[in-house]
């Protein structure tokens, strides 16, 4: 198989460590990975750069639960983006989309002229397109660099033919990134059958930490009630596997 480009997706600092000791070429850093990645904190990102040396794409999402913002949240995105450029994001990931699934076109303009020569990703918000084709022709239109997909499935596995069709319709006018669901079990099959040259993976361990032991009925967050005694961080020896086997 050829060499590709292994993106891995991050939710804080020692994620990025962890994926860069692993061998990736790029990470994306987020916070809130439970809900899909949301905008990172500037500290993060300042930490992340003082950490490593491959680029470090930033994830600009004001709030879970779809991608069709007020107002204010947008505005919310565009002072994060702009914070994020101005400490060393090497590029913006974003998804502005209309209720009805549709490219907001005007949304995406202003993000794209803020982020310059940075580079421009689109996520998988193209995944709940009213029409892919369509969104992936604005996209490329506008500018856009990359789009992150999952094929328009839930895993990328079970989209690997909307993602070869993704490529093809592309003809190298835009990059497009599989992810969601990759592993050392069916990375061959993804790569080999779409085509692709880059692939965005994430995978995780446990880790404990024993500060709350001393009263467990005290939880900090939601309803779901996730231990309080521990988190995840990226696998980094389990992205030196993917990086070696492929």
């Amino acid at each position: 198989m050829k060499k590709f480009l292994l993106e891995v997706c991050c939710g804080s600092v020692e994620d990025v460590l962890q994926a860069a000791q692993g061998g990736a070429d790029r990470v994306e850093l987020n916070s809130c990975l439970f809900h899909g990645g949301l905008t990172p904190s500037i500290g993060e990102l300042i930490v992340a750069k003082q950490s490593v040396s491959i680029p470090v794409m930033t994830m600009v999402r004001p709030r879970q639960g779809g991608f069709c913002y007020t107002d204010a949240e947008f505005r919310t995105a565009m002072a994060d983006a702009e914070q994020l450029l101005a400490n060393g994001s090497d590029g913006l990931v974003f998804g502005f989309l209309n209720a009805d699934g549709t490219l907001d076109v005007e949304r995406c303009k202003q993000i794209i002229a803020l982020a310059g020569d940075r580079t421009k990703v689109f996520h998988r918000a193209i995944d709940v397109a009213s029409d892919w084709k369509k969104m992936l022709g604005q996209l490329i239109e506008l500018g856009v660099d990359r789009v992150l997909t999952s094929g328009l499935a839930p895993d990328v596995f079970y989209g690997i033919d909307v993602i070869r069709e993704m490529i093809e319709f592309a003809e190298g006018r835009i990059q497009i990134l599989p992810g969601a669901g990759v592993n050392l079990k069916n990375i061959d099959k993804i790569i080999e059958f779409t085509g692709c040259d880059q692939i965005h993976v994430a995978r995780f361990m446990s880790r404990v930490d024993p500060s709350t032991a001393n009263n467990r009925d005290i939880f900090y967050g939601g309803a779901l009630y996730p231990p309080e005694d521990r988190y995840d961080v990226i696998d980094g020896s389990y992205i030196a596997q993917i990086r070696t086997h492929c």
